[in-house]
């Protein structure tokens, strides 16, 4: 367990093409869902849990995060900009990583939608990290739970909680939700530029030291038209 990180990332900067042609205008994490753009959904969940600051990054129609993010008084916002060359969400951490501090810290996807149950998620995921024992601890949803997602899976959980790959498998119980915890160690030999997280993931499987943990809540996969109206429907306009 390690104290509640007051410091999160959040990874705004895709194309969001699977969402054109809305995303041809507006940036993916400023589309609405049920009356409230993903972004601030993210925050929200971000604010609730008791985290201090968040830093941004943007690339594709990023001076409109910018403009907007500029609106929220709940949280203290950082930019970490990318206009120059999209970083994937391995480079883009690796850049932000100096605005991130010394210890472990959230990291989430601003494209997707978690709701918790009675305690949540971003505090589990707290309570869970032992330093000692785990470089990673993603956030999964079992596979048939999570709404708007067709994929096969992407992770195998063992009962003490490490994670590997599905490997040749045809399907994996558990989908990574774009919620984790990570340690800052881990940016600091990694190539320059653009780079995947899961250059990250790999290295820490290999140590036997990537962990999850299952969400106990509702989870959205909004990346395509699909997930978009089954996430819409299923918050019913209620703007949660």
């Amino acid at each position: 367990m390690i104290a509640l990180p007051e410091t999160a990332m959040v990874l705004a900067a895709g194309f969001g093409t699977r969402l054109r042609p809305l995303t041809d205008r507006t940036p993916k994490p400023l589309i609405p869902v049920a009356g409230r753009n993903l972004l601030d959904r993210c925050l929200d969940r971000l604010v609730e849990a008791g985290v201090k600051r968040a830093v941004v990054n943007i690339h594709w129609l990023g001076g409109q995060i910018r403009d907007h993010l500029a609106q929220r008084r709940d949280i203290a916002i950082i930019i970490s900009d990318e206009s120059d060359l999209l970083l994937e969400t391995g480079g883009g951490i690796a850049r932000a990583l100096p605005l991130l501090g010394d210890t472990p810290f959230f990291a989430v996807n601003a494209d997707l939608i978690w709701r918790d149950d009675a305690e949540p998620a971003l505090r589990r995921l707290a309570q869970a990290f032992d330093p000692a024992r785990m470089d990673a601890l993603l956030l999964v949803q079992p596979r048939e739970k999570a709404t708007g997602h067709a994929g096969a899976g992407d992770f195998m959980m063992s009962a003490d909680g490490r994670l590997t790959r599905r490997g040749d498998l045809p399907t994996a119980p558990y989908v990574f939700t774009g919620v984790q915890i990570l340690q800052p160690h881990l940016f600091r030999d990694v190539p320059m530029g653009p780079f995947s997280l899961n250059l990250i993931y790999d290295r820490v499987i290999a140590a036997g030291r990537l962990h999850g943990l299952a969400h106990r809540g509702l989870w959205m996969d909004v990346g395509n038209h699909e997930g978009l109206a089954a996430a819409e429907a299923l918050l019913g306009g209620h703007g949660d």
